[in-house]
């Protein structure tokens, strides 16, 4: 069997993948010894390239590291959650004014889509509302699944590809409509108005440019299964060392009247991805692992065939026995929480699959655990297995779209509640795009650290909150420092800097840098800056830290970036009406 043959015979799903390694190794001439992948000495250009040995998928499979989403009738992943265990779908009236074929016509839809919070992202209000409200979604929930993860900061400085680029996050998104510009062109009948920034295209490239992530950027649309075809091409950009981190969202709203319907449904979400091996030794919260992809297109065979088909592709390059999947989730199943949510129907499957792993694993006393009827996965044996699922999506152009996903096996997590009264003073640095942004967040933090040391909602530490802050958190325009003992000290101080910004007294420090009063001294770009504010950390040297983090310098990005990522609230976006035209919740 020559080298051809066993890679047909591999993606067709004939053979697995360790049988096809085997097959083609002894294909190869011999040597005496294993040789790895690796580039060319610098001096010895003309000497040949060994053949990488790992399998062609990662063993451990990859991490979902970060998530978030809005759906109808819910505005976080914590309500969609309480969706999941909705023993009954529900279809309520479509929001107010938007522009439905019938005002009577029931459906799954995302209230308040015309709001955005352009300042965040560096936009004015003119151009956010040129853009597509799919993609000013996009960029919202996009990053809040980064922050959530804990990458918009040092961590994400320390995402290196395989070519030693930083910040190398690919960026993939599903979309496969485009109702703004037909509800646009209605309203500009005259050719009156500005023309609209449309293209898929710019979902991904926009906000690659605007938090600098550098790895692939590009749109998918296969339809339904757009989503998780995203995901499979990830997972090839990752395996490959394209990126290190892969950002997968889809989006779908339907704003325009002709695609409006009692089943129509609507979902805007993402998920952050990592090979699970990197998660686990950065630290990472892996909420579930995608052990395997696989996408196929049904030709003209009918629909059990290509699942057949999709089945073993999926299945050949883990081992994972069909009898091991003990739930199956499609875009039927996961209809009665959105609808009929077209190229966003895979993410709301796959994040209703990772919240319905996550759940079934904690203890029933466990914060947050909610009854899963989900028994824990065993062999014939009794040898206990992780619970598994696959997800399964087709298009309506026939192209079929499958993951197996499993819950982590390691779910210890770092950050236990402990009691912080009588530690060491540990300084606490906010920063945000305005001062405005800047208020709510610390009022958000304020009220987080005030419900710290409730029993239901145990939280990390003092100082392992703090040292979150200046790992996964960029350094903005607006900031703030403060010196405290204990969150009840911190609570007060940014409760009192929220209700009187400039009183200018208490243990608040702030500063806006937009002003220009300040100017970041260049200092704080060379390297022995860097090894003197790490020495500060270490010497807890807080208030020439605090003059430093208020003159521009960044004291964050010195943080060692591979530290245990803990939850913490994710900045306030501040939300107001924009649209171009008349609009499906204006003037409400």
């Amino acid at each position: 069997m020559d080298n051809r043959e066993i890679l047909i015979r591999f993606k067709d799903g004939t053979i697995d993948s360790r049988r096809a390694i085997a097959l083609l190794r002894n294909n190869l001439p011999e040597r005496s010894e294993p040789t790895r992948l690796r580039p060319p000495h610098p001096t010895a250009a003309s000497a040949p390239v060994a053949i990488e040995e790992e399998p062609p998928f990662g063993p451990d499979g990859w991490a979902v590291i970060g998530m978030a989403g809005r759906y109808p009738q819910a505005c976080d992943l914590d309500a969609f959650w309480l969706r999941v265990l909705e023993p009954r779908e529900t279809r309520p009236d479509p929001p107010k004014r938007r522009g439905t074929a019938g005002d009577s016509v029931p459906g799954h839809f995302i209230e308040h889509v015309d709001e955005f919070d352009p300042e965040f992202f560096g936009l004015t209000g003119e151009q956010a509302a040129m853009m597509d409200p799919q993609e000013r979604l996009f960029l919202e929930v996009a990053w809040e699944t980064l922050e959530g993860a804990g990458y918009t900061g040092a961590r994400l400085d320390a995402l290196i590809a395989a070519d030693g680029e930083p910040r190398s996050v690919g960026v993939y998104a599903a979309i496969s409509s485009a109702d703004y510009a037909a509800l646009v062109l209605q309203d500009q009948a005259d050719d009156s108005g500005a023309p609209l920034a449309n293209g898929h295209w710019r979902l991904p490239n926009r906000l690659s440019a605007l938090l600098d992530l550098r790895g692939p950027s590009h749109s998918v649309d296969t339809a339904e299964s757009s989503f998780l075809t995203a995901v499979h091409q990830a997972l090839d950009a990752l395996r490959s060392g394209e990126c290190a981190a892969a950002l997968v969202g889809a989006v779908d709203l339907r704003l325009h009247p002709s695609r409006q319907a009692p089943d129509s449904g609507e979902g805007v979400g993402a998920v952050l991805l990592k090979p699970l091996a990197a998660a686990r030794a950065d630290g990472d919260t892996v909420h579930a692992v995608i052990r395997s992809s696989a996408v196929v297109h049904q030709g003209r065979h009918d629909l059990p065939a290509v699942q057949e088909r999709l089945v073993r592709r999926s299945r050949a390059a883990t081992g994972i026995a069909t009898a091991d999947i003990t739930l199956r989730e499609t875009a039927h199943s996961v209809a009665r929480c959105v609808g009929d949510a077209g190229a966003a129907t895979g993410i709301a499957a796959l994040t209703r699959t990772v919240l319905q792993l996550r759940n079934a694993a904690l203890a029933p006393d466990a914060p947050g655990a909610r009854a899963v009827p989900w028994a824990p996965n065993t062999t014939a044996d009794g040898t206990p297995l992780p619970r598994r699922a696959s997800v399964t999506v087709r298009g309506s152009g026939g192209l079929c779209a499958q993951l197996v996903v499993e819950e982590n096996a390691d779910r210890g997590r770092p950050g236990a509640a402990r009691s912080t009264d009588g530690q060491e003073e540990e300084l606490v640095l906010l920063s945000a795009p305005t001062p405005q942004h800047l208020v709510v967040t610390a009022r958000r933090f304020a009220a987080w650290a005030a419900a710290r040391h409730d029993a239901a909602q145990p939280g990390p530490e003092l100082a392992d909150m703090a040292r979150e802050l200046r790992t996964g958190r960029g350094a903005m325009a607006c900031r703030l420092a403060v010196t405290v003992r204990d969150t009840t000290q911190l609570a007060a101080a940014l409760r009192a800097f929220a209700t009187d910004p400039g009183a200018g007294s208490g243990p608040v420090r702030s500063i806006d840098l937009r002003t220009g009063q300040t100017v970041s001294p260049l200092i704080g770009e060379l390297p022995e800056t860097r090894d003197y504010v790490t020495a500060l950390w270490q010497g807890r040297r807080y208030e020439q830290l605090t003059r430093l983090w208020l003159c521009g310098v960044d004291v964050t990005a010195v943080a060692p970036p591979r530290t245990p990522v803990l939850p913490v609230p994710t900045s306030t976006l501040i939300r107001r009406p924009l649209w171009c035209g008349p609009g499906p919740e204006r003037d409400r």
